[in-house]
């Protein structure tokens, strides 16, 4: 797939919900298993939520930062990956938590896509966990 057109949006959780939840569904629940229940956890509608939107207006990405600096819920639809989406919405994330004046941000990352955040200066803390039956390993940025 050639590089499509697409540009990051800030999402609103009422407004954007059925985009935001294809996309986590069709990626977490469905392609990971992750159980709903672990996956809907309650913490959407305090959230900021950014997604990748294609030229036919179509979302195609997500992920979420928390007031607490925590980047959480990156997901992008599989014919979108390798085209430097998740970096751009990892970037919008960061650049927003800046604005609200955090100086660090951290997230749960799975161990396949741990090196995709030590190329964004995350580096690694503890010990690596099971979420959802994945392995993951805690990462934190100063921003």
């Amino acid at each position: 797939m050639s590089r499509p057109d697409i540009r990051i949006v800030s999402a609103s959780w009422p407004q954007d919900q059925a985009a935001i939840f294809l996309i986590r569904e069709t990626v977490f629940v469905h392609e990971q298993s992750v159980s709903p229940e672990l996956e809907w956890d309650g913490l959407d509608a305090d959230s900021h939520h950014v997604l990748a939107i294609d030229a036919n207006n179509i979302a195609v990405g997500t992920g979420r930062l928390l007031a607490n600096g925590h980047i959480g819920r990156m997901a992008v639809l599989v014919d979108y990956r390798q085209l430097g989406i998740g970096s751009r919405l990892l970037l919008t994330l960061i650049d927003h938590a800046k604005k609200q004046s955090l100086t660090e941000v951290w997230l749960n990352a799975q161990v396949h896509a741990s090196g995709f955040y030590l190329q964004h200066g995350f580096m690694t803390e503890g010990e690596e966990f099971l979420d959802a039956g994945i392995p993951h390993l805690t990462m934190r940025k100063i921003i």
